[in-house]
Formats: structure tokens, sequence, C-alpha cells
């Protein structure tokens, strides 16, 4: 009986330590548990970038319009909002970075100065009409041209990564179906 008793210690002495270090050599590896959560955030900024691409062109349209400087001023406060919200799931994406995939920390590090690059322009924009209150400047044109641009390049880009992580997901699976190694 006591043969059992310590052949069985041994064993559940030595599954404690083969536990103990696992845990210790993947410790210092990220185990990308929070991959899904910076994908999410990546559908949430893309909503927001496919709102502020849809506004920036449409307010880019004013410019061949007799809009009133408040029509153009009320479209840009819309854009300001949007931006703003952008900033904010972007502010969340570089709290979960540590934890993301490589290929969402590029995301994330490509996103943000493109979104920073906007928000300048827009408070460039803001200004311009806070302190001319004029809409024909050749200057304002260009603010309106530029947003528009930088936000449809910041919504292609935003989709173009979450269409590559639903390919990656794809491939992922299909590789599981076949029974390909993971190595």
């Amino acid at each position: 009986m006591d043969h059992r008793i310590s052949k069985w210690a041994s064993y559940l002495t030595a599954a404690v330590l083969l536990l103990g270090a696992t845990l210790f050599a993947t410790s210092g590896t990220p185990a990308y548990a929070d991959s899904a959560q910076v994908s999410a955030l990546l559908r949430s900024a893309k909503v927001n970038a496919t709102q502020l691409a849809r506004d920036a062109t449409q307010m880019e349209t004013y410019t061949r319009s007799k809009l009133t400087w408040q029509s153009h001023s009320n479209q840009i406060h819309i854009i300001g909002q949007h931006v703003n919200a952008a900033n904010k799931v972007v502010d969340e994406m570089h709290s979960a970075r540590d934890n993301a995939e490589p290929w969402q920390q590029e995301a994330i590090d490509r996103i943000s100065p493109l979104l920073q690059e906007l928000a300048t322009n827009t408070n460039s924009i803001i200004e311009h009409l806070n302190d001319r209150q004029a809409t024909w400047h050749p200057e304002y044109k260009d603010y309106l041209h530029s947003n528009a641009e930088m936000a449809t390049d910041l919504s292609r880009l935003i989709s173009d990564y979450i269409d590559y992580g639903n390919a990656k997901a794809k491939a992922k699976g299909m590789e599981a179906k076949l029974g390909f190694s993971q190595g």
C-alpha cells in the first residue's frame, strides 16, 4: 500500500512540476487572448471611419454649392464628433495592444498617425471657419479635399486589416479541417 501511495505521489509531483514549467515557459510570451477584443475594436473603428469618410466626402461637395458657412460649421462639428469617437476606439486599441496579434499591432500603429493627421486637419477647418466664416478660400477647399481623402484612406485601411483578419481566421479553420499541423 505504501508503495502505491509513493508511486501516486511521484506522479502527482511530476504533473505539478510539468504544469509549473509549462506556465513559467509561456508566461513571458503573449497568449494573444485579447485578439478577439482588438478585432471587435477594429470593427467598431471601421463603423466610425466609414461614417467619417461619408461625412467628409459630403462636406467636400459643399464647396461646389452655395451653402452658408454655418452649414459648413454644422457638418464639420459632426465630423469632429466622428473623429473623437474614432480616437476613443483607437485609445482602447492601444490599451489592448500588448495582447494583440502582430498584425493587429501593426494595424494600430498604422491607423493612429492617420487618425491624428485627420484630427489636426479637422481642427484647422474648424479654426478657419471660426476665424474667417468664409468657405471660398482655396486653402479651405484644400483642407476639405484633404480631409475627405484621409477619411477615405482610413476607412479603406481599417477595412483591409479586417479583411486580412477574416481571411487569416478562415485559413486557420481550413488548416484545422484538413488536419494540417500548426508548426
